[in-house]
């Protein structure tokens, strides 16, 4: 089953950013330290959010219903919209050139 995968690259986003030393926290991105390209983030720039939305694609098949594939679908919407663009931009702005060539070597999801 592909939960432990899920489970695991969220993990990974949070060990690697422990590793850093840099925040875990979404809501203060402006505290992060350090540019994270390391681990799982050399295959995803987004590897915490990979994970849940994985985790409710996963519900939504066990369901066996349509319908729950709007759960997945408003959950990567929402967290693009509303939390993704605002990071990138945090991260440009402290990051520059290196959070540029960054971006063009990595994907968001996968």
């Amino acid at each position: 089953m592909a939960l432990p995968y899920a489970v695991l690259a969220g993990l990974a986003g949070v060990f690697e950013f422990r590793r850093h030393r840099t925040t875990i926290d979404p809501v203060r991105i402006e505290a992060a330290s350090s540019l994270v390209t390391s681990g799982i983030f050399g295959v995803t720039r987004n590897p915490m959010y990979l994970g849940l939305a994985a985790i409710l694609l996963g519900a939504a098949i066990v369901l066996r219903s349509p319908l729950a594939l709007v759960g997945p679908a408003v959950f990567v919407a929402y967290i693009w919209r509303f939390q993704i663009i605002p990071e990138e931009r945090v991260m440009r702005e402290k990051f520059g050139a290196d959070y540029a060539a960054y971006r063009q070597l990595v994907r968001a999801w996968l």
